[in-house]
């Protein structure tokens, strides 16, 4: 009753109660959960006191059993037998830690840095968090509204996540939200720079970092040469090249008057759910940039727009294998819109800037537990089945199959009192040993 008040007011969907008791299958695959999650929070807090293995516990199990980071709304998931308010209080404390935010993007990196490979895409993307009424929020800074075309108030988050060319499955590596107003901040190329930096730190050169448009700055592409990594960037029209014999051209004339397309290629495309084929023309040149002693190739390609696509990269590959490197980063802006969609993260709560910080890292903790522990392992394809029957959606599941599951997960968890996981085991019935066994056959 109570929860269905709440979602009149809310305008939010939850899940309704059956009645009876509930089946022991759904009993049973809310344990292999749990029993997922209590793996995942206990890695990622290892080596960490009691109260702080606890607290990321609380968080991740909360933030997929409401759908929300609103720490009042976890804080109620928990269901807790002390008053609501105690909860979030204590949340909110514990979440004040400066520290935390690059603990949970160390851990990440630790058990991820062994999942890529040498041609990895490692997408470097730089969105931002809406805060349009907020007015205490510590270091609220102005940020671009692309679809307004007008600045408003929020928060820069940088992401770099991991994702091969032929492959659904997704990898996230690295979330940190940040604010060009705040104490501490030099520029946004070197934010950009760590964070490829921290990245690289565990993956040893491995990977190519894909970046979009603005990415095409000489202290970025100076800096990655320097550190011998490969990339993919995609270029503004207007910079300036070097040809043969030192003539220079814009990015769009070399597109226009230099460049042969020698090659077509039929791909398929999807945009929000929806398949698009397009047929498209490429071709490429060695160019230099002004400042630059190394030699670069230019590929372009027809049929995105009015000009010609242009790609500056380091790598002597086919341009079909570029284009296909590039629009593999695409997916990591639908997994932006997943976060914001299904979190609610431009409705975070939290004032102050450790807080915001460390809520955008929970956020990559969850989607890497839905990614990698669940998205990955093929011992668990039985429970992630039975998952997305649980999402109970009326059509197909998806390419991008993260919002099913999180529905999933969701209905799974819903109105399901948090316990605490590092007790005395209780012994398994038979029959619940076996079902588990079956999971994981």
């Amino acid at each position: 009753m109570f929860y269905n008040i709440l979602a009149r007011k809310m305008g939010k969907k939850f899940p309704q109660k059956q009645g009876g008791a509930p089946m022991k299958d759904d009993i049973l695959i809310r344990e292999k959960v749990n029993e997922q999650l209590v793996k995942f929070s206990d890695k990622l807090s290892e080596g960490l006191k009691k109260t702080k293995k606890k607290f990321i516990h609380q968080m991740l199990f909360g933030i997929q059993a409401s759908k929300d980071i609103k720490l009042s709304e976890v804080s109620r998931s928990l269901e807790e037998d002390i008053k609501l308010i105690k909860t979030e209080n204590r949340l909110s404390r514990n979440l004040q830690d400066n520290t935390l935010s690059w603990y949970i993007n160390d851990k990440i990196l630790k058990d991820a840095k062994n999942k890529i490979e040498r041609d990895t895409v490692l997408a470097v993307d730089i969105t931002h968090i809406h805060k349009p009424y907020a007015q205490k929020m510590d270091f609220l800074t102005r940020v671009w509204d692309g679809m307004k075309k007008e600045a408003v108030n929020g928060y820069w988050v940088l992401e770099i996540i991991g994702a091969n060319i032929y492959d659904e499955h997704l990898l996230p590596l690295y979330s940190e939200l940040y604010s060009q107003d705040a104490r501490g901040f030099k520029s946004e190329n070197k934010q950009i720079l760590k964070a490829i930096a921290i990245v690289n730190s565990y993956t040893k050169g491995k990977g190519i970092y894909v970046i979009d448009r603005g990415g095409d700055r000489k202290e970025l592409i100076k800096s990655m040469l320097f550190n011998d990594l490969r990339f993919i960037i995609r270029i503004k029209q207007d910079r300036l090249y070097l040809l043969g014999n030192n003539r220079k051209k814009q990015a769009e004339e070399i597109g226009e008057r230099f460049i042969e397309y020698n090659q077509r290629y039929k791909l398929e495309i999807d945009n929000q759910g929806f398949k698009e084929k397009r047929v498209v023309e490429l071709g490429k040149k060695k160019v230099k940039i002004p400042g630059i002693r190394e030699e670069f190739w230019l590929v372009a390609i027809k049929g995105f727009g009015n000009k010609p696509m242009m790609l500056l990269t380091n790598l002597d590959k086919n341009p079909v294998i570029i284009l296909e490197m590039y629009l593999t980063r695409w997916k990591v802006e639908e997994s932006i819109r997943f976060l914001k969609q299904e979190y609610n993260l431009e409705d975070v709560r939290v004032r102050s800037y450790a807080g915001l910080r460390n809520t955008v890292s929970f956020l990559l903790a969850v989607f890497y537990f839905l990614s990698v522990y669940l998205g990955r392992k093929l011992k668990l394809n039985i429970l992630l089945k039975k998952i997305y029957e649980k999402a109970k959606r009326f059509f197909q599941i998806p390419p991008f199959k993260h919002y099913a599951l999180a529905d999933g997960i969701f209905r799974i968890l819903f109105n399901t009192r948090w316990r605490w996981p590092w007790g005395k085991k209780k012994e398994q019935s038979t029959e619940k040993q076996l079902f588990l066994f079956s999971l994981l056959a």
